[in-house]
């Protein structure tokens, strides 16, 4: 079924999250295929928020693999513990960093990055993927964003 978002952007950052989720709820709801619900939640967060890169990296064996995104090519494997990604899935927490380039074992997939924010998203309490959102700006993620993009994620796994 086409879809059409309503896009806010002369709001609030925490406005445009809370008019995107029900929004987001509506494109997957019904859907059972895991990857197409990831592409459509990837491009519903580019369209609102014009983010440099948004996407999804995968659990597979014991390397984070290249999900649905959008935005520049990226890398395609990231090991458990390296960059911003491989941490928070190690860690399994949200990490927000401000400036990409004082992250220790920062991974450059795109020099246009300049912060990110990473999510762990979570199976029966295991981490089964990380959101990755980077902007070419410093500074750029808060805590507004983790809470939204965490219930993001909630809404991703029913």
């Amino acid at each position: 079924m086409a879809e059409d978002l309503t896009i806010l952007r002369t709001v609030s950052k925490e406005e445009q999250y809370r008019s995107l989720l029900p929004q987001i709820e509506g494109l997957i709801s019904g859907e059972n295929d895991f990857i197409a619900n990831l592409a459509n939640v990837t491009a519903a967060l580019k369209e609102q928020f014009q983010w440099f890169w948004v996407g999804f990296y995968l659990v597979k064996e014991d390397e984070l693999v290249l999900g649905p995104f959008q935005g520049p090519v990226a890398c395609t494997r990231i090991k458990k513990g390296r960059g911003v990604c491989g941490t928070a899935w190690e860690k399994s927490e949200i990490l927000i960093v401000p400036d990409v380039e004082e992250f220790p074992g920062h991974i450059a997939c795109a020099a246009a990055s300049r912060s990110e924010i990473v999510l762990p998203m979570y199976h029966n309490s295991e981490v089964i993927g990380v959101l990755d959102v980077d902007s070419e700006y410093l500074n750029y993620f808060d805590e507004v964003d983790a809470k939204y993009l965490k219930q993001v994620l909630e809404l991703i796994n029913g």
